[in-house]
């Protein structure tokens, strides 16, 4: 059995939801965004970013949270597929209120010393085109750039057998290179899958071993930095509503997309897990995970009375009444700063410490 089948026995039933109110939803759509997926045409590629650019917007203002935003989605976007003009085009997406950019990167056979260029590059490029994120105080150059991070293959920290990675010490590298989080798992059935599922935590590498990030410290109130890098997994569950020839539960991993659709009964799966800062268990956080470059995937996501419309308008409905729920739609970066702003005590309305650390780059684009 693989280990992580053993940790996600026990969430068979799980329902962790405090007894106090409101509970806090804060939820986050973590995207990786793969124009080139299929090895498309270049043409393929503008027109798949174009999509997003032209029926986000739609989609996102027919939704409002308890603090009046629309949905913020996350593009993870591939070193790899760089190219100037998508980061252009969405962050022109951004610079209207609709999300963030954040790294993604495939690699295989690599090596400190060149992970550790590839990623310098990617900070100075995504930097001056909004993405990726800076202390409150800092100035705005490179060697201050905090970002999250997604990788490829879900093999972090050299977790699949060797391939796609290479890197025992992946988790200091990001580290070093000023990863604030990463926002890889849950990845199961992969077999990149750490032990720890449903967690918040601090992984510390080991350099001369991969899956330094299978266990870790869970992050709490009252607590500090401890380890090399912050984990922050989304919901990965058995699922009694949805089973395999109508025998086994199906695996609840938070994935989204066209062959798995998010629906009404999945959200409550995700916020009944209850994932939380040890300690502040009326913030419930909900990361999912997509693929939404791929076109049916896009479709599903974008279409106005699709899939993800719908879910959404289930969970605003069901979430956000302002007494026992409120709902906040975030980035990967709001959410981090959500979690520190709970490790250093904080409460009340989460909403308020979407900047509590780490701002935004794009101020940096000309006009905003």
């Amino acid at each position: 059995m693989r280990p992580y089948l053993r940790a996600i026995k026990g969430e068979f039933s799980r329902n962790i939801i405090a007894d106090v109110g409101p509970i806090d939803v804060i939820f986050c759509v973590a995207d990786h965004f793969e124009p080139r997926v299929g090895r498309v045409s270049m043409r393929v590629e503008r027109e798949r970013v174009s999509r997003w650019v032209r029926r986000y917007p739609r989609f996102a203002e027919r939704h409002k949270d308890f603090d009046d935003r629309p949905p913020r989605h996350t593009w993870f976007f591939p070193l790899d597929e760089y190219f100037s003009e998508h980061l252009e085009v969405l962050a022109g997406l951004c610079a209207e209120g609709y999300g963030e950019i954040e790294l993604h990167l495939h690699h295989d056979r690599d090596n400190p010393i060149d992970l550790i260029r590839k990623i310098n590059l990617a900070k100075k490029l995504y930097m001056f085109q909004g993405g990726m994120a800076r202390p409150r105080w800092g100035e705005p150059v490179p060697e201050n750039v905090r970002y999250a991070f997604i990788h490829g293959n879900w093999a972090l920290d050299n977790s699949w057998d060797g391939r796609w990675c290479g890197v025992n010490c992946e988790l200091k590298v990001l580290r070093q290179t000023g990863c604030y989080a990463d926002f890889t798992y849950p990845s199961a059935p992969h077999p990149t899958q750490p032990k720890t599922v449903n967690a918040i935590y601090w992984a510390e590498d080991d350099p001369d071993r991969p899956r330094s990030h299978d266990r870790g410290e869970p992050v709490k109130v009252g607590g500090h930095r401890r380890g090399d890098l912050m984990i922050i997994t989304g919901p990965l569950r058995l699922n009694r509503h949805s089973r395999r020839w109508g025998l086994l539960p199906r695996i609840e991993n938070s994935d989204i997309s066209w062959h798995n659709p998010p629906t009404p009964r999945r959200a409550d799966l995700w916020v009944k897990t209850g994932i939380q800062v040890k300690g502040r268990p009326e913030w419930i956080f909900v990361k999912v995970h997509t693929h939404g470059a791929a076109d049916r995937n896009a479709r599903m996501l974008l279409d106005p009375y699709g899939p993800m419309d719908e879910m959404l308008s289930y969970m605003e409905e069901r979430y956000n009444d302002g007494r026992k729920f409120r709902l906040h739609y975030v980035t990967a970066r709001e959410m981090y700063n959500i979690i520190r702003a709970a490790e250093a005590g904080l409460n009340g309305n989460p909403g308020r410490y979407r900047d509590f650390e780490l701002i935004s780059n794009l101020d940096l684009i000309k006009g905003v």
